[in-house]
């Protein structure tokens, strides 16, 4: 992993050689398979409690990680609670896996939940669930019921986020952003995924948004493809890292994953996960839309 800027995506091997240490109730190590369960079962590996990395601890990207009243994630008090109720503490080592139609989906949204409330040491099982179960690792049906920890965030630290009001600044001023879903969403043939919930009243993109779709930025494995093609993506789309970024997607959490190879492997300084994304802006009254591919 040495050709990233980071060494927060880990290996399979190197989850399987940490094992014990996930499996015990000393909270230095935890592992977390993130899903959601609006997503079919067959379509993936397994669910969580059809099997999971021994010691995982399940969280569900929509019941755990998101406050549904408002339309966001986790408030502050709430992501304490949630965290320390999984046996996570402070100093937790976290790595974060999960399975979807593209790897980590979810777990990618968790991770950049945490270190927007300003976890230290969070990481990535590259490849996710699918890797892991396709590459015959360990599994488990064994639910963990680890001692509870007391957790203080240190953050929110917001200038990881994206709201409107930057959307519409970097409209203006034609800073990047980094639309990541599939190009029939992009054009607006298509309003969400097949089988998903959140809609918008509108498709289209973001005026200005160039299609990065996320699958992109992966190998056939699901693992992360190299810093070089990773740069070399992102500069065919005008993205370099030289300015301010924005990611965005449907509800934030593919455009997490996009994030973390923006921020986290290829180390751009300013990548902000616009959260709100499609569903938000998709249903704004008189917010400007394109339709058909970029020019």
């Amino acid at each position: 992993m040495s050709e990233y800027d980071t060494d927060v995506l880990v290996s399979a091997d190197w989850v399987e050689d940490h094992l014990d240490e996930f499996q015990s109730d000393d909270p230095d190590y935890r592992i977390v398979e993130v899903n959601s369960p609006e997503s079919p079962a067959e379509d993936f590996p397994s669910r969580y409690d059809e099997g999971h990395v021994p010691g995982a601890v399940g969280m569900a990207w929509d019941e755990d990680l998101s406050d549904a009243t408002q339309r966001d994630i986790l408030k502050k008090g709430d992501f304490e609670e949630t965290v320390g109720d999984a046996g996570i503490g402070q100093d937790s080592t976290v790595v974060f896996y999960g399975d979807g139609w593209i790897a980590n989906w979810f777990a990618l949204f968790a991770y950049w939940q945490f270190k927007y409330y300003g976890h230290e040491d969070a990481r990535v099982l590259d490849g996710g669930k699918d890797y892991w179960v396709n590459e015959d690792y360990p599994m488990t049906e064994d639910v963990p019921d680890f001692p509870t920890q007391e957790y203080e965030a240190r953050g929110p630290f917001e200038s990881i986020r994206a709201y409107k009001d930057d959307v519409d600044k970097a409209m203006e001023s034609g800073l990047p952003m980094v639309d990541v879903r599939s190009p029939e969403e992009f054009t607006g043939e298509k309003i969400a995924p097949e089988g998903m919930m959140e809609t918008a009243q509108r498709g289209g993109h973001i005026p200005g948004a160039s299609n990065v779709p996320v699958a992109e930025v992966l190998n056939d494995d699901g693992t992360f493809k190299s810093a070089d093609d990773l740069r070399e993506l992102y500069s065919e789309h005008g993205v370099d890292g030289e300015e301010s970024i924005i990611t965005y997607c449907r509800v934030g959490e593919r455009s997490s994953i996009e994030w973390f190879a923006l921020a986290e492997l290829l180390g751009y300084d300013d990548v902000r996960n616009y959260d709100g994304s499609w569903t938000e802006w998709g249903n704004l009254v008189r917010a400007p839309i394109e339709t058909g591919e970029s020019e």
